[in-house]
């Protein structure tokens, strides 16, 4: 009896351990592999022009989803992107909705953690909008401190509106951060740099909005399930096609902020 015992402890120590290896395969450590099986690769993204945002006929486009769409072919697979809520992707990625975050990501102590992180791609600021004709009024963090802000839930930009003591609504999107500003429903937002450099201002679709103050620097990165093997391949992407890179980036305006690779 205590032979059968045995064996039969043994057996489930085994399977325990197979389902242990199973787990840890499922990190991330052979997304390689696994984006070849499968043949896609999935994108998560929100709203965001310059880096992701649809054309008149549905399609993604911005920097990022045209560089997602060559990293793809460089890896030999198709590209598809996924509209996430921002405050959810680290989730997305452990349930494989999502393969990663290509969406202008500000690399955070918090995103290092949860992801596996490429090399930074991009410089860019938190920066405070308001409307054009009241700009003056709000140069200073101090002067701001009066508003009420619009803030996309989860991201940077709330992050540094919080830490400066603003008063912030949560909203879905950056997107949508810019409209409560434009309808008037807020008094403010803070949105990326890039982001303002793209949509407010003379000459954009935000032309009576502008940013003022920066709050803060940072830089963007892409994100990958925690030990995945394509944060790797990434960046030997970046390197390999850093002039092409730097041609999509200047087709958006965005080129100067670009970090050289």
């Amino acid at each position: 009896m205590k032979k059968y015992l045995s064996l039969i402890l043994a057996a489930v120590m085994a399977l325990t351990c197979l389902f242990c290896f199973s787990s840890c395969k499922d990190d991330g450590a052979n997304d390689l592999d696994y984006i070849k099986e499968k043949g896609t690769l999935v994108i998560g993204v929100t709203e965001f022009e310059p880096m992701d945002y649809r054309d008149a006929d549905g399609k993604w486009i911005g920097f990022d989803a045209d560089a997602a769409a060559a990293f793809a072919e460089y890896l030999g697979v198709k590209v598809e992107f996924n509209l996430i809520e921002w405050d959810s992707k680290e989730m997305e990625l452990k349930n494989k909705n999502i393969d990663c975050v290509w969406n202008g990501m500000t690399i955070t102590d918090n995103v290092k953690a949860a992801m596996e992180v490429s090399n930074p791609y991009f410089n860019n600021a938190q920066v405070v909008i308001v409307a054009a004709d009241r700009a003056d009024q709000f140069k200073t963090v101090e002067a701001c401190k009066s508003l009420q802000f619009a803030v996309e839930k989860g991201s940077a930009g709330e992050d540094a509106a919080v830490a400066n003591g603003f008063k912030v609504t949560e909203v879905v999107d950056q997107a949508t951060a810019l409209q409560e500003v434009a309808a008037g429903t807020s008094d403010a937002a803070v949105v990326d740099f890039l982001m303002a450099v793209a949509t407010v201002g003379e000459g954009t679709g935000y032309a009576q909005l502008t940013y003022t103050c920066s709050l803060s620097t940072e830089e963007y990165g892409v994100g990958f399930r925690k030990g995945s093997d394509l944060a790797a391949k990434l960046n030997e992407f970046f390197a390999a096609k850093s002039a092409d890179l730097k041609a999509i980036a200047d087709k958006y305006g965005i080129g100067d902020y670009m970090i050289a690779k």
